[in-house]
């Protein structure tokens, strides 16, 4: 007989405060998802303290008298773990544990301990180390001399410097060569995208946990990794999605976005991110049932105008519809939104809806371009390959015959170069008309 030794979850407390900007519900509804984080990184909540204040405690963030409370509540519960809900202080952090003779976390040190434990990729692993040791260099607490081993030797000490001096260098030392290292994946990353530049490639972004990997493998027929749970994928995954008889588009499922997601994080994430940037359109998905529906589109939003793709042509894809208790919702977001399709990818639903809409985009940002040139014309040939996606290609006599699909704005440059190519080797453009 195999006895099977249940595994414990680590017991926590959760913290939140509200102030005037936020009201008691908006700080539940935080809390909700906290207690969300906490799960995915393997703890379970026992209880949760909240707290309004006006002013914000430099010292604890929530003063004498709530820290008492929850010092009350280790003891009870014996817990090991409380976890904050907004960023604290490296002094804050020192100064509740050593009230509460527990550890403490605040909201970024745990989405990034996530992170940390659902990295599965080389990549990945390298940008959450780096995220991690940017956010801890200034709460550092003499956890990091074993760092000294790799990166020792001569010049790595100075007269009269004390430890703490000495472990911030080895982790600046330690963060420049992870930053070498992204620099290499980076270039790898720009190779690949390089190589599929021929294709119309869009960007599935979206908040964490609304859908996006579920709908990638429903569009493509794929198995990419799915769990009810946030952040259950962080490496970029691409894959071919069939939209007609002939025609086809690279979609790549991207990490999800959180509310107060660590600049840090999203800083290492940028090779990751790009892919968002070098999209030629995006799919926003939405979990519609959620009941901060909209202000998770908010975040997203945020965060696409940070990285630079907020520009991007973007299709509402509002998810999970099965799941919507109040059908007044859809007509609202309708009215709102111009370009948007209400679907349920577990259940299937409005799919072929969703194929049309995103036809609906490239007819409206790409065209398709007919061109005859001579087969001895090599160049121009690789070049129409490389700023158009090629849909077919036949040959009569000496010529090769293109039918491409280009964006509108690039048509222009097309035209040009096929004007300056006619001084040389034959060239004729056939005929241009809308996708």
């Amino acid at each position: 007989m195999i006895e099977l030794a249940q595994h414990l979850k680590e017991r926590c407390i959760l913290v939140g405060v509200s102030t005037r900007l936020m009201s008691k519900e908006q700080m539940d509804e935080y809390l909700d998802e906290l207690e969300l984080l906490a799960d995915t990184a393997g703890a379970e909540v026992v209880a949760r303290v909240t707290q309004d204040r006006d002013r914000l405690d430099p010292a604890t963030f929530i003063g004498k008298g709530k820290v008492e409370e929850i010092a009350a509540l280790v003891a009870q519960y014996r817990v090991p773990l409380v976890i904050f809900d907004d960023d604290l202080s490296a002094v804050q952090v020192r100064n509740l544990e050593r009230v509460l003779q527990c550890k403490v976390l605040d909201r970024s040190a745990l989405i990034l301990d996530i992170f940390a434990s659902r990295a599965k990729t080389n990549e990945a692993k390298t940008q959450v180390e780096l995220a991690q040791l940017q956010y801890l260099l200034p709460r550092l607490t003499r956890q990091w001399t074993h760092l000294s081993k790799q990166y020792g030797g001569i010049g790595t000490k100075g007269p009269g410097e004390t430890q703490i001096e000495t472990d911030r260098r080895m982790i600046r030392t330690r963060i420049g060569h992870l930053k070498e290292k992204l620099e290499r994946i980076a270039q790898q990353r720009f190779t690949q995208r390089k190589g599929r530049s021929k294709h119309t490639r869009g960007a599935l972004v979206g908040y964490t946990n609304a859908g996006k990997s579920t709908l990638l493998n429903l569009l493509s027929g794929s198995d990419v990794f799915v769990e009810n749970r946030l952040f259950a994928t962080l490496d970029p995954t691409t894959r071919l999605v069939p939209l007609g008889a002939s025609a086809h588009i690279l979609m790549t499922d991207t990490v999800g976005f959180i509310r107060k997601l660590p600049h840090h994080l999203v800083a290492s994430f940028k090779s990751t991110l790009e892919e968002v940037t070098e999209a030629d359109f995006l799919l926003h998905v939405v979990d519609v049932a959620s009941p901060t529906c909209e202000e998770q589109i908010a975040v997203v939003q945020q965060t696409l105008e940070e990285i630079g793709a907020a520009e991007k042509p973007t299709l509402m894809v509002f998810n999970k519809i099965d799941r919507l208790q109040d059908r007044t919702v859809m007509q609202a977001l309708a009215k709102e939104y111009d370009r948007c399709v209400f679907i349920s990818a577990t259940r299937g639903i409005n799919i072929l809806g969703l194929k049309e809409e995103v036809r609906a985009i490239l007819e409206k940002e790409f065209i398709e371009e007919s061109v005859r040139v001579s087969q001895e014309n090599q160049k121009l040939i690789s070049y129409l390959y490389k700023v158009g996606e090629v849909l077919e290609r036949r040959y009569e006599e000496n010529d090769v015959i293109l039918r491409l699909r280009v964006r509108r704005k690039d048509r222009e440059r097309i035209v040009r170069s096929l004007h300056f190519e006619e001084s040389g080797q034959p060239v004729r453009r056939l005929n241009s008309e809308g996708v």
